[in-house]
């Protein structure tokens, strides 16, 4: 009887297969890396499906005397080697760096095989959401004082305020996904909540594949910079249209009123719905499982990077893309 592969050793085996960005073109002093990048991605993919968060949690999951654990610790090895617990958690700390331009990378190879744009307009949705700290709020007045009353605050995290939840002490997750009938995450970038939207848009449009031609912000995009960003790009860069909300009173009476309040509905239904469904497959609704600005952004970015995946496995298998990837990546 021929043994099946698990959905877990399925999806790990695909980051064989997706495109890699390309490196540096100065490489940086030390020793070359003995371990590609590639092997990192396939670890996180096992720490955001089985909920691991820490280095000595995924090494003690990998340790179990299991036929499924036994081929994942072989998909992590390279030339007959397995990583050292220091070259886990040295490589794992800097692989955040890296996982912008693979989640860009990544989202531009799925526009490529699926085509959500094919009979809509390349419209992309930017936005960002406010996740929660794990642990205490530290609050301003003790934030001035330098003084940190518990030790379960979060010192990296700031605060932000939302039009839905009032003030969040935490993170913000900036966002691009597609405006179509399947919302493909196109770049994306983690900063302490007090971050301004449209200084870490250049982080987000800049790596947006060339096709997406519209880019529906809300008003914290209706800034210089974005509109220079987008209508005056360097050589060699796309040109896009910016669609943002307009700043002053409602109701607004200008020529192009209706035309915006199209946009804007559908770039609220995109990032927000998407926003929504992100938050519950990955189970942060509440507080992040993690502390500190670099294990909060290897999270975060690797969750997005697993819902990639969790897309890109569904459309080879002729799946739905929008409905029971929760369900899905449970089962894994």
């Amino acid at each position: 009887m021929v043994q099946q592969k698990s959905l877990l050793v399925s999806l790990i085996m695909l980051a064989d297969c997706i495109p890699i960005p390309p490196p540096p073109k100065k490489r940086g002093k030390g020793r070359p890396k003995f371990y590609q990048d590639r092997l990192f991605l396939k670890a996180l993919i096992i720490m955001i499906v089985r909920n691991l968060h820490k280095v000595h949690e995924l090494l003690s999951v990998l340790q179990q005397p299991t036929l499924e654990m036994k081929e994942l610790r072989s998909l992590l090895t390279h030339n007959g080697r397995f990583p050292s617990r220091r070259t886990w958690e040295r490589r794992l700390n800097t692989i955040p760096e890296s996982l912008p331009d693979q989640i860009a990378c990544l989202g531009k190879h799925l526009v490529s095989l699926i085509n959500p744009w094919e009979h809509i307009g390349r419209a992309a949705a930017i936005d960002s959401t406010l996740l929660r700290a794990k642990g205490g709020m530290w609050h301003k007045k003790h934030r001035e004082q330098g003084i940190v009353p518990h030790t379960s605050i979060d010192t990296d995290a700031n605060w932000s305020k939302s039009g839905h939840h009032g003030w969040v002490y935490g993170w913000k997750l900036h966002l691009v996904c597609t405006v179509a009938s399947v919302w493909i995450p196109l770049a994306a970038y983690l900063t302490p909540a007090n971050e301004a939207d449209n200084e870490v848009a250049s982080e987000l449009i800049s790596r947006l594949p060339e096709e997406a031609y519209f880019v529906l912000g809300d008003k914290h995009y209706n800034a210089p910079n974005v509109r220079e960003l987008c209508h005056g790009p360097e050589d060699g860069d796309p040109e896009r249209i910016l669609v943002t909300t307009k700043y002053g009173k409602y109701p607004h009476t200008d020529d192009g009123v209706e035309v915006r309040r199209i946009f804007h509905k559908l770039r609220s239904r995109a990032i927000e719905n998407f926003n929504e469904q992100f938050k519950g497959i990955f189970n942060v609704h509440g507080q992040v499982p993690t502390k500190g600005l670099v294990n909060t952004r290897r999270f975060a970015l690797a969750a997005i990077f697993v819902y990639q995946i969790a897309l890109l496995y569904r459309h080879e298998h002729s799946l739905d893309l929008r409905v029971g990837l929760k369900a899905f990546l449970k089962a894994a």
